[in-house]
């Protein structure tokens, strides 16, 4: 039998090395241990503040990413490169934010990636609109649906923080009401009545294109799977996602005592055209 072999047919091209440094307004995560980290933005002239000590932030300008630091207490932290977990979990809020495990879904079952053009709602704190920008950049866009303007000014702190502001247009607006844009790749909801939204999420797909919705409780799933039937969606399904972290040394490893159970269900579909 032959062998086959894949090679590289473009042009040489020349790499660029990532920046490995810290600068002036970067925002970098202070680890201390599993239960404190920090994310903070590196201001010159200030300093952080936490019970095992402070850390001048002039001090960090220049250093590696990943280089341990001691505080005014002799404690070692290391500065680490935030990564969107890291700006999910430590997102400003007053709303419950979503949890990497469901983002994890809907990003896969709404076929999410570079250039998708996604109709969201509701914004909230902008933990899942984040994740949605950070996965459709460099040159798709996420229209993001939110009736509350208290929320939308919260969820734009957590996106410029996070640096994905530019790919997002946030809109006040009832997305139960309608969708303004057409032929979008996918739609996701996050809604206490997602059913509502469906019918618009119809008109505003293109042929195949990707629903999700995300609902904490089943009764809200049974309503919004028989809705996505009535509206000519076919591969209907729902997941429910239990993640459970393990507690791992040497001759004591097992499950952790304490997990992230239900958070919600998240329930897909895709488009088919009418007859």
């Amino acid at each position: 039998m032959g062998t086959h072999s894949l090679k590289d047919k473009s042009p040489n091209k020349t790499i660029m090395p990532k920046r490995q440094t810290i600068q002036e307004n970067d925002n970098i995560l202070l680890y201390l241990n599993k239960k404190r980290s920090y994310l903070v933005k590196v201001e010159k002239g200030k300093s952080f503040h936490t019970h095992k000590g402070y850390l001048q932030f002039d001090s960090l300008i220049g250093k590696k990413l990943g280089t341990p630091l001691f505080s005014s207490l002799g404690v070692e932290f290391v500065a680490l490169k935030p990564t969107l977990r890291d700006f999910i979990f430590k997102a400003q809020r007053k709303t419950q934010i979503m949890y990497p495990k469901d983002i994890s879904l809907i990003v896969m079952f709404g076929g999410i990636g570079p250039g998708s053009h996604v109709v969201e709602a509701g914004t909230g704190a902008g933990a899942l609109t984040t994740a949605l920008a950070f996965y459709v950049k460099p040159k798709g866009r996420v229209y993001s649906y939110e009736i509350r303007s208290e929320f939308q000014e919260i969820a734009l702190k957590n996106l410029k923080k996070a640096k994905v502001e530019s790919f997002i247009e946030l809109k006040n607006k009832d997305i139960t009401l309608g969708i303004d844009e057409k032929n979008v790749d996918a739609v996701v909801l996050d809604l206490a009545t997602p059913w509502l939204a469906i019918p618009h999420a119809y008109s505003a797909l293109m042929g195949s294109g990707n629903i999700v919705s995300f609902s904490p409780t089943i009764d809200q799933v049974v309503k919004t799977a028989g809705v996505l039937k009535e509206n000519r969606f076919v591969d209907i399904g729902t997941f429910e996602c239990i993640m459970r972290g393990m507690q791992v040394a040497f001759g004591k490893t097992r499950p952790q005592t304490l997990m992230t159970g239900h958070t919600g269900y998240v329930t897909y579909a895709r488009k088919a055209l009418k007859k």
